[in-house]
């Protein structure tokens, strides 16, 4: 088991990666007596709820859950609402700790349930996707979406731990390990030239499942996003630079309807909008943006805009991002492969061109 510590100013919490955690109730920071929401969805539950139901149980605690429908599209203040309501009719109070079990979509409701019922109950991360694993399970971001935006309605709020089964991989369908990817790509081209490079050599096992390269990978983010977040909880300043890709890969999830394309095949596509851009500006060279596009490749990843889109559908929607300020566009760019930036003021006609120049052709 590898653990990594995201050491905050007032507090710290640890990420625990490995095998078979969840059968183990020893890595629970739970006490006897406690009692418990775990939140999940069907999907998630089959597998893992009635493993997690009886390690708790198997410490004493009183465990009720709520399943959430599956799928981008109900990460929604309706579903929030469906953990109030069961919270409320459990009579819990706050001394409950809130489990999210399952994915992004999961972690971030349940995180926001938890930031929020009784302004505030613990709250313990169990991510079953490998983006979640590598992303959004650590670092306090907790939100639900609007149709008008993603992530627009939330909090910053920090789990007591993070428990990272790699087994729950097995299950996951092979399109959400690819999406996974891109998240680990991201964080190579962002901020570890050397990781990056590891990638190129080992993409293959990951995309394979190979446990021993999955658990490095797994623990080599978090330690790169613990390291971020520790610097930059709330996102004032270095911690923008984890959207790498994410202005543009929003404004593909919010045109096309959450879910049509997973969030990892947006983000992708995205990164190599900001690559092509980040060339057109003389930072990187066609050598660095043709190696961004090979890695993602090799991992199933799409490359190029949906071929529903046309460049001229992004900035409505990009124009609406959190990174908008004044109301001037702030992209994430590359300085090289492995240092970003973020660019304000963003010339629009050059982000144009640099979606033209991902954009499918026949």
């Amino acid at each position: 088991m590898l653990c990594v510590n995201v050491e905050l100013q007032e507090r710290r919490y640890p990420i625990l990666i490995g095998s078979g955690l969840l059968q183990d109730e020893r890595h629970y920071p739970v006490k006897q007596g406690e009692r418990v929401m775990i939140v999940s969805n069907p999907t998630v539950a089959q597998f893992y709820l009635e493993t997690v139901t009886q390690s708790l149980e198997k410490l004493g605690c009183i465990v009720d859950h709520v399943l959430l429908p599956d799928g981008e599209k109900y990460k929604t203040l309706e579903s929030l609402n469906l953990i109030f309501t069961a919270l409320l009719k459990g009579n819990h109070g706050r001394d409950t700790t809130i489990i999210a079990l399952g994915g992004g979509v999961i972690g971030d409701v349940a995180g926001f349930a938890a930031a929020s019922y009784q302004r505030g109950v613990r709250l313990i991360q169990i991510p079953t996707t490998l983006l979640s694993q590598v992303d959004s399970s650590v670092g306090g971001k907790t939100a639900v979406n609007h149709e008008l935006g993603k992530n627009m309605i939330g909090a910053f709020y920090q789990p007591s731990a993070v428990l990272i089964d790699t087994h729950t991989l097995n299950t996951l369908p092979k399109r959400e390990v690819n999406a996974g990817l891109a998240e680990v790509i991201k964080y190579g081209a962002i901020l570890d030239h050397a990781f990056f490079e590891w990638l190129e050599q080992h993409i293959d096992e990951l995309v394979a499942l190979k446990q021993d390269s999955l658990q490095y990978c797994i623990a080599r983010c978090c330690q790169i996003k613990a390291d971020v977040v520790a610097r930059d909880e709330t996102e004032k300043g270095d911690r923008a630079l984890l959207n790498l890709g994410h202005t543009f890969g929003h404004a593909i999830e919010t045109h096309l309807g959450y879910g049509n394309w997973l969030h990892g095949e947006a983000v992708s596509a995205g990164m190599m909008m900001a690559a092509a851009l980040s060339e057109q500006l003389g930072n990187i060279s066609i050598a660095d943006v043709s190696r961004l596009e090979k890695l993602l490749a090799r991992a199933n990843l799409p490359t190029v805009s949906p071929d529903t889109m046309q460049p001229d559908d992004y900035l409505p929607h990009m124009m609406r991002d959190k990174k908008v300020l004044a109301g001037k566009l702030r992209l994430v760019l590359l300085q090289s492969l492995g240092q970003a930036y973020v660019a304000t003021d963003s010339d629009p006609a050059l982000v144009l061109n640099a979606i033209s120049r991902c954009t499918q052709t026949d």
